[in-house]
């Protein structure tokens, strides 16, 4: 019992702690991506605005999908 509780506490000291995915840099890809990865960013700000809102509107995790959704679709058709 106690081998398995060091081999745990080795497991978690190990693995790197999950961090949200990062804004992409056109700046730092080829140029011939460099489009792709502007739109990217883009989108990824996007996404982020919405999530800002749905925590700021305290949204239920069970309906965070659903209002996600239609706050981008909000904002596309804005566009």
């Amino acid at each position: 019992m106690k081998q398995l509780i060091i081999i745990a506490a080795i497991a978690l000291a190990v693995t790197a702690p999950a961090r949200s995915q990062a804004l992409v840099d056109p700046n730092k890809v080829a140029p011939e991506y460099r489009e792709a990865a502007e739109k990217r960013r883009a989108e990824q700000i996007r996404q982020r605005e919405c999530a800002l809102k749905a925590d700021l509107e305290k949204v239920l995790p069970r309906d965070r999908t659903v209002y996600l959704t239609h706050c981008l679709d909000t904002i596309a058709a804005k566009q």
